[in-house]
């Protein structure tokens, strides 16, 4: 999910920008030079940059190298490459896929997409973490009418629900944190289960007791074996999708039992972590592969634009670059409630 990189860009005039890093694993804001545009690439003034907590805590645990901080973010586009034709100079952006902790941020052609004027910039800022939800979803290959369950309501959860919702399948969403649920239930859109119980009870009413088609698990836990969980969920040859960070072993008798299929989803689609894709702006041909990383950031943004998605309800903390240790201190010491954190720039 996250972009490790180096700035050596050349300042534009001489001017600096702060931005968000982990050096040696602690939290630092520095002054660095404010990217310079290539060909492919945009520069967007900051407005709202998601903060990605799970993944983000984690760096700040482990990393040995200096790593910029971010990956979801919105704002306002300073001035555009050569070779970029989508965007333009003053229109408000949606990203996804580099660094967004700071005052400026440099998207690439495939990194960032246009955002009507009429969407809330607070929830455009989610739209990379959203990404990894679209991705989510088409791994799960699920068809009209068929039911799927999100298992685990932290924010990407949270948003898988919704989306799954906004393409009309069966949805069933279950955490058993009450506040995480109370939060599914206060979007409007759905309800949540609150234990295995209410799931089954679910699954009875919506698939007359086959099961569903596909468990995406989006809750991280090393020591609950959630796939058996997701195993038990599904239906014969249904799938289980891994979201999460979540423990991998599984009872191979129960996957056999249904000859189902276990697999996991990377990021935000076709192109992320291919240097070609993302920083030489190659697309691959819509014919072969339809969607990408950035036709995902794009799906999202008209799912926003249409009202498909009630993603406020959702923040539960807004900080600036210089208070945000306080919301990955609240995210490690109140997950029940925390949610969607961001930066205000």
């Amino acid at each position: 999910m996250l972009l490790t990189c180096t700035l050596n860009h050349k300042p534009e005039g001489g001017i600096t920008m702060k931005s968000a890093k982990s050096l040696n694993g602690k939290l630092t804001i520095v002054d660095i030079p404010i990217p310079e545009v290539t060909d492919q690439s945009v520069l967007v003034k900051t407005d709202y940059s998601a903060m990605s907590t799970g993944t983000e805590l984690m760096v700040l645990g482990w990393a040995q190298s200096d790593v910029f901080l971010g990956y979801s973010a919105t704002g306002i586009v300073q001035s555009v490459g050569k070779d970029v034709t989508h965007v333009k100079a003053g229109q408000r952006v949606a990203c996804y896929g580099v660094p967004t902790h700071g005052e400026y941020f440099l998207g690439y052609k495939h990194h960032v997409t246009p955002v009507p004027d009429h969407v809330d910039p607070q929830e455009a800022a989610f739209a990379g973490i959203a990404s990894i939800g679209v991705q989510a979803l088409r791994q799960a290959d699920l068809r009209f009418g068929e039911t799927v369950v999100v298992l685990g309501l932290g924010i990407l959860g949270q948003l898988i629900a919704q989306l799954a919702r906004a393409a009309a399948f069966r949805v069933i969403a279950v955490d058993h944190m009450e506040e995480r649920c109370d939060l599914m239930d206060s979007t409007g859109l759905l309800k949540a289960c609150r234990n295995g119980d209410e799931v089954k009870e679910q699954l009875l009413q919506l698939t007359g007791g086959k099961g569903a088609d596909a468990v995406l698990i989006c809750a991280s836990s090393k020591t609950h074996r959630l796939v058996d969980q997701g195993i038990e969920w599904i239906r014969d040859k249904g799938k289980v999708v891994i979201v999460g960070d979540t423990n991998t072993e599984f009872d191979r008798n129960a996957l056999f039992a249904k000859e189902a299929q276990i697999t996991i989803s990377r990021a935000g689609g076709a192109g992320r972590y291919d240097q070609e894709y993302e920083k030489e702006g190659k697309d691959y041909p819509y014919g072969y592969i339809r969607w990408t990383m950035g036709r995902n950031l794009e799906e999202f943004v008209r799912l926003l634009a249409d009202g498909r998605l009630n993603i406020k309800p959702l923040i539960t903390g807004v900080y600036s670059l210089e208070t945000m240790e306080t919301g990955y201190r609240q995210a490690k010491e109140a997950p029940r409630e925390t949610m969607g954190l961001m930066v205000k720039f």
